[in-house]
């Protein structure tokens, strides 16, 4: 398991994107995808609260369902997990 203390990459958060709910075909995720609506890449909300409760495992850290609801994009993603991150009770 990862200390809280870990940043999650946008390289962690494609891995974690791929693992959980594959790869659209023609999406190239090791692109410029960081300000990419995940509708875009091919991710619904399920997809994305499935890599939450894998970052929220592997990182030890707790993040609201409703503020992922508003991060649109792996950028906007990775600014909410990284930062101001609650330890996971």
């Amino acid at each position: 398991m990862t200390t809280s203390t870990a940043t999650v990459t946008l390289a962690d958060l494609t891995r974690m994107l791929r693992e959980s709910a594959g790869e659209e075909e023609g999406i190239d995720l090791d692109g410029d995808v960081i300000d990419t609506p995940f509708i875009d890449l091919g991710y619904d909300s399920l997809a994305l609260l499935q890599v939450i409760g894998e970052i929220q495992r592997d990182y030890g850290i707790s993040i609201p369902d409703d503020a992922v609801v508003d991060a649109e994009t792996p950028g906007a993603l990775l600014a909410l997990i990284n930062s101001g991150r609650t330890p996971a009770a």
